[in-house]
């Protein structure tokens, strides 16, 4: 068993995004990226399945051609090739986690 507790993680740059692997196993990545208002996560691929958890905040998720305005307690999934990425919305912060797991 193992516990992750994120209050105690999230962390904020004024010059980048906070990024911070939580897990790295060959079942399951978790990532944990702070993003300070007007930061973005540029939209890319992976060959993996993925989950966006909006923890804190607000912001607009791309995943391919949309945009999803979401806020606290909201996940976002997205298919393997799909286009994603994040930014944290013009006066506020975002806190996202991330966790991906490998196509079968």
């Amino acid at each position: 068993m193992e516990v992750i507790d994120l209050k105690k993680l999230i962390k904020f740059y004024p010059n980048k995004i906070s990024r911070e692997m939580l897990s790295d196993k060959p079942e399951m990545r978790i990532a944990l990226m702070c993003l300070e208002a007007g930061q973005m996560l540029e939209p890319h691929k992976a060959p993996l399945r993925l989950m966006m958890y909006c923890v804190e905040g607000k912001g607009t998720f791309i995943v391919g051609d949309e945009e999803i305005v979401a806020d606290e307690k909201t996940a976002i999934l997205c298919d393997p090739l799909i286009p994603h990425g994040f930014r944290a919305d013009k006066g506020e912060r975002l806190v996202v986690m991330a966790v991906v797991t490998p196509v079968e």
